[in-house]
This record gives C-alpha cells, sequence and structure tokens, in this order.
C-alpha cells in the first residue's frame, strides 16, 4: 500500500487549492493522510480528487466539522499501526514519553505527526516517526512550494521518504529530502 502524507497545509487566501505539485508527487497513491491544519474543508475535497484522505484535526481546524477529521486515526495496514495526530511538540522527546502523553499509551508502528512545518523522519525505540513539513508553508516562511511525503506498507517493510515539491521561481524551497527503509535497516550488519 502507498500513502502520501502531507499536513499543515494552512491553505491561503492567495491560492484556491494546492500545487498541482502535489497532485504529481501522490499519483497512484491507495490513499492520503492529511496531519492537520488544514484550514478549510475544500483542501480534503481536492486531495480526494487523487485518492480517498483521512485527517487529523489540527489547532487550525476548528469551528468546521468533516467524517474525515479526527483528532487522532488509528489505521492497521499489512501488519503495521498507524497513528495521524497533529501535534506531539517536542517531538524529540523519547518515543515512551509521546505515547503516554499524546496516544493514551497506546502502541504504534508509525507515528504521523505535523504542527511544526519541519521534516522529521526517524526510527526510535521501534517506531517510525514522520512529520512531512508542509507542502504551502515550509519551515514557517512564505507561501513558497514546500514538502510531502510517501509512505510504503507491505509486510514487514516500511519504506518513508519526504520530498521536495520543487522551487517557487524567486523563493527557495527550504525543505529537506529524508528517505528510511526498515527492512534494509534492520537488516544491516553492525
Amino acid at each position: 500500500m502507498r500513502i502520501g502524507l502531507l499536513t499543515d497545509t494552512h491553505l491561503p487566501s492567495t491560492i484556491r487549492h494546492l500545487w498541482d505539485e502535489v497532485k504529481i508527487a501522490f499519483a497512484g497513491v491507495d490513499l492520503i493522510l492529511h496531519g492537520g491544519d488544514i484550514v478549510t474543508p475544500r483542501v480534503l475535497d481536492w486531495l480526494e480528487e487523487i485518492a480517498p484522505t483521512l485527517a487529523a484535526r489540527g489547532n487550525n481546524d476548528s469551528g468546521w466539522g468533516d467524517p474525515r477529521v479526527q483528532d487522532i486515526q488509528w489505521l492497521d495496514f499489512a501488519g503495521w499501526r498507524l497513528a495521524l495526530i497533529h501535534d506531539m511538540e517536542p517531538e524529540e522527546r523519547p518515543i515512551a514519553s509521546l505515547k503516554q502523553c499524546h496516544l493514551r499509551g497506546e502502541h504504534a508502528d508509525i507515528i504521523v505527526t505535523g504542527h511544526t512545518h519541519f521534516e522529521r523522519l526517524d526510527y526510535r525505540d521501534g517506531v517510525v516517526q514522520i512529520n512531512t513539513g508542509s507542502p504551502t508553508h515550509p519551515h514557517l516562511w512564505s507561501t513558497r512550494l514546500g514538502t510531502v511525503g510517501l509512505l510504503d506498507l507491505a509486510p514487514g517493510k516500511i519504506t518513508a521518504r519526504v520530498i521536495k515539491l520543487g522551487e517557487t521561481p524567486g523563493l527557495a524551497n527550504p525543505g529537506a529530502e529524508l528517505f528510511f527503509d526498515l527492512e534494509t535497516h534492520l537488516n544491516r550488519t553492525p
């Protein structure tokens, strides 16, 4: 299963929908997960044109409801348990602390977050932790092309990547491309 990941779209009034680069990056995905700060349901509608979409509620998602949005989304795919939640700051705390504080102590093999607008892809204490940054406001800079993620899941295999959407003319994309393959990581010789 291939999942498109994004967060913190904060769709500004200067643009009507997300960049076409998001559609290109998400071509062929089976599902899209939005990590919150959607701001308007039309973002989810636009993403649904690509693939079914679920989202975590962000701190800027009040005043409207949508059945696709929950505070925490719990999903099971190919033997992996995934938690999608908007904010787990500070993200560098021990995984056990993050689970206790934000996930009611429940186990997740993969935790997808947002809120910071900065990319993160870690494997700590048996958990893959992903924050894809923002496709529209990377690193809290002005509106410009940023980053999204792709997550491939199969039994015994997790591959995750954060990808840059390109460059906006005259505005650098500060995002970083990140990659992690659990199968390779576990089979490395010390």
